[in-house]
Parts: C-alpha cells; structure tokens; sequence
C-alpha cells in the first residue's frame, strides 16, 4: 500500500476516534456541571458502550498495522503528523500492554466516581468513597505493572505520563529545594503579627460575583464565542480544540477571592487552549503540551499577574463599583496584601502562593505510599493529617477539608499533583524571560492582557503538543529548566511584602 493510502486510512480512523471522544468529553462535562444524580447508572452503561467503541477502533489489526506503518517511515511525514505519530505509537504500544476488558471497565469505574467523590466530599463521608477509591488505586497498580519498562519502574511509570521524562529522583531533587529554601520563609512569616480578617463577617452577592467573573473574561480576552464558564463543585477547565473551551468555577458569599483567583486559574489554562494553532485540531498533538506545561500558564495567570499591585491597581476600582458597600473601607493596598497573606491553610485551591507546594509535598507522598506500598484505603486520611500537620503545622479537622478535597484521585489522576508545582516553577522562567522583551508592570496595568497573551501565544501556546516540556522552555527562556528561577522569584516578591 503507497504511503499516501496509509496516510489517509490513519486520518479515518482518526476521525472516528475524535468523534468518540468528543461524546464522551461531552458526557463528562455534563456529569461535572448539571446532569442529575438519578442518571448515573444509565450514563455510566452509555459511558462503557463509547469506551468499547474506541477501544475497538484502537485495537482493530488495521488500525495497529496502519500506525505502525507510518512509524516506520516516519522521515517520509510531514512535520507535524511525524510527531504525532510518534506520540500515537507509544500511546498505542501502552494501551495494547493492557486487557480492552480491563480498559473498559476502569471507564466505567471513573464515569461513577466522581459523583461518589463530590457527594462523600459534600456530606464529609469518606468512607462512602473508600470502596471505590480502593478499586481505582488497584487498577492503577495493575495498570503500573503492564506498563513498566527497563527505565521506568512503580510510580515513575505515571509521572511520565504526566509530564514525560519526570522522575521520582527528579521530583525529589525539585522538592527538597522548595523544601530547603522556601519553609524556612514560611515559618519565618508566620511567627510575624499579621491579620487575615479584612473580609471577616461580610457576604458578597453571588450574581454580582458572576457579573465580576463576566468582566475578568474580557479582561484576560477569553473569546466566549468558543467558550462558557458554569459552576461546579471543583473549578477546572474543559474543551475540545480550539473552538470549545469551558471552565467551572465556584462562588461562596463569604469567599469573594475564590471565585476570583479560581475564575482567573482556569482562565489561564482556557487562554492555552483558545490560542492553540488551530490546525492542530483535526490531529492528536493540538491542546497543551504536558500537564506541568498546562499549569504554568493558569498559574502564571493567576499569581504571577492576577496577584500583582499592578493589576489590581487597574481592576480594584471596578470591583468596588460591584460591592460599594463591602468594599468602601478597604483600599487597594490592604486589598493586595490580602490576596497576598502567607497562612498555613488547609484548602489547597485556595492556598496563597507560598505555600501552595507544601499541599502537592503532601499528595506527591501520599501518591508514592499509594503506588508503591501496601498502604490501606481506609489510613490514609490519618497519613494525611499527619503530614500536614508535618509540613504546615496545622490540624485538618475533617475529610472534607482534607483527603476529600480534591477530585483527582476520583478521576484516576496518580502522577499528576507533581506538575502543578513544577507548572509554577515554570512560569517563573517564563516570567523571567517576558520581562526581556516586555514592560511587564506597564502591560499587566492596562485594560486587558493582550500583550501578556501574544507573549505566551507566540512561545508556547501557538505549539500545541508538537513540543515537549523541555523544547518549549528552551524556545521561551533561551535555556533548560532551572528551578532556582521560582525559589528567587518567591523568596524576592514575599520578602519584601513581608518587609524581611
């Protein structure tokens, strides 16, 4: 068969696959935002049905025959479909390590999860999520065990998942630096005298938080013609391509910052996938590069410029016109370093940024005892309470304020808690580089980020997956991964905030 024919048998079986997935990403989104709860059973079988269907398509002799075809002559391929076959062959040498059975029922494992997740979090039962819980962790051990190479071994198998090339060593080396260079500033903060009550007994419209959240789009160019925000338990962001991207935040009237510093978050993770080189559409290398890569940018979004004096300098004003009353005795300077305060907390989503990687310290350990040990489910919450109290010095007083907070591990998600860390440590670099061939304060000032946005559209986003981690670093910075970039970013912004 000439190459041209292969090529063009891929892209059919491509389509049917995309379409698969495109329902099924559809079903999932519903079951996070509005789908009610007396539907799981039957959307859980319609869940197992695309999965097989997929599957099939996958394991089908053509399709194998097909892919590894073009493998083999990948120097005849174009640029892009080279990569993205080379990504498709060890996706598909993976999965074909795994039973379709097994596959298919992890599906609908996961489809059923979730719902348990977010009503064992919202009655603080952990126990009714044990169970399952417990067989998703023996799927994943399993799955660890087909998977294993030469090189990889145990829970290093799922880190390079996430973010390829990512170690266990690597990791350790990365943490114990935050550990050696960043703890020592948080505890040397916490011993000072400060108050974290500027919004103490005060509520804020939920509708006018919408209407805020509605403003903060246009401020960050979110094109809502290929996008929506709706709400759900816990904020993330969805899509599929360029022109179908949502986000869910949250809104408490007694936490005005959440839903704000959530909505920007997964505004920055919306701005990567809105500007994606749209060609990479139709193939399997468009969306972000790695899941460290992706949280560089809503972390970037969300810290580096959402937390900055700069930027509240110009949106403070308008959100006092949307809380007149709540707002008239707090002025922009208190209002900064509110959003600033270092506290040893318990929530991770809303931990302030210093200590935000303690809370992955602690899940990147747990993850390790998971995949690696015998650990029951039914310790953990007690391993979890010991380590925070361990690394932030502090007493988690229920499970819906700690082993329950967080729904990864609901969706199967072992080996990916590691890349928001390293995803902040990235957008430092980044930082870094920005500030070379942009007024960085004077842009984040203005009434919208475009500048910000072409910044990163033309170093990292226009590249979709066609680059790893590390290419696009060195096409940003001018150099490989350095993490001393973050240490000195955090230690130089919370030192002088803290006047240290």
């Amino acid at each position: 068969m000439e190459l041209k024919q292969v090529i063009k048998t891929y892209v059919d079986y491509r389509t049917k696959m995309q379409a698969l997935g495109y329902a099924s990403y559809i079903i999932s989104w519903d079951s996070e935002t509005e789908a009610p709860v007396g539907c799981l059973e039957e959307r859980s079988k319609q869940v197992g049905v695309l999965s097989e269907m997929s599957y099939s398509l996958e394991r089908s002799n053509e399709y194998i025959e097909t892919v590894k075809k073009l493998y083999e002559n990948l120097d005849s391929l174009e640029d892009v479909l080279k990569v993205e076959i080379k990504k498709v062959y060890k996706d598909l040498m993976n999965s074909l390590k795994v039973p379709m059975e097994e596959l298919v029922e992890y599906s609908i494992l996961i489809s059923k999860a979730q719902s348990i997740w977010a009503d064992a979090k919202v009655n603080n039962d952990y126990k009714k999520f044990e169970p399952i819980l417990d067989e998703i962790i023996k799927f994943n051990k399993r799955y660890v065990k087909y998977l294993e190479t030469d090189e990889l071994k145990g829970y290093d198998v799922l880190l390079d998942m996430y973010e390829e090339g990512m170690t266990k060593e690597k990791y350790d080396k990365f943490f114990s630096l935050l550990k050696s260079e960043i703890v020592p500033l948080v505890h040397k903060i916490n011993k000072l005298e400060q108050s974290n009550n500027l919004f103490k007994n005060k509520l804020f419209d939920i509708n006018k938080q919408k209407e805020f959240a509605e403003y903060i789009m246009d401020v960050m160019g979110f094109d809502k013609s290929r996008g929506l925000i709706k709400e759900s338990e816990h904020p993330f962001t969805s899509g599929y391509g360029t022109s179908d991207v949502r986000i869910t935040t949250h809104y408490y009237e007694d936490l005005l910052i959440s839903s704000i510093f959530s909505c920007i978050h997964e505004l920055g993770h919306a701005t990567y996938e809105q500007q994606c080189n749209p060609i990479l559409d139709e193939t399997l290398v468009g969306g972000g590069a790695s899941m460290a890569m992706h949280e560089s940018q809503s972390r970037f979004y969300e810290n580096i410029v959402g937390r900055s004096y700069e930027f509240w300098e110009r949106h403070y004003p308008k959100l006092q016109s949307f809380f007149k009353e709540e707002l008239k005795d707090v002025s922009l300077e208190d209002f900064y370093k509110h959003v600033n305060n270092v506290e040893c907390s318990l929530i991770r989503t809303e931990a302030d940024e210093l200590t935000y990687p303690l809370h992955i310290m602690v899940r990147y350990e747990i993850e390790k005892l998971i995949i690696e040990s015998d650990v029951d489910v039914c310790e953990l919450p007690t391993i979890w309470n010991n380590l925070y109290k361990e690394y932030l010095g502090i007493d988690v007083p229920s499970d819906k304020e700690g082993i329950l907070q967080d729904v990864h591990w609901a969706g199967g998600s072992f080996g990916y808690f590691p890349t928001y860390a390293l995803g902040s440590a990235y957008g430092a670099q980044m930082l870094d580089a920005m500030k070379k061939d942009l007024d960085f304060e004077k842009e984040i000032n203005k009434p919208n980020l475009k500048a910000i946005n072409e910044w990163l559209k033309e170093h990292i986003h226009i590249y979709g997956a066609t680059k790893n981690p590390d290419e696009l670093i060195n096409i940003a910075t001018g150099m490989s991964f350095d993490a001393t970039y973050y240490v000195e970013y955090l230690k130089n912004k919370f030192s002088k905030l803290y006047n240290l």
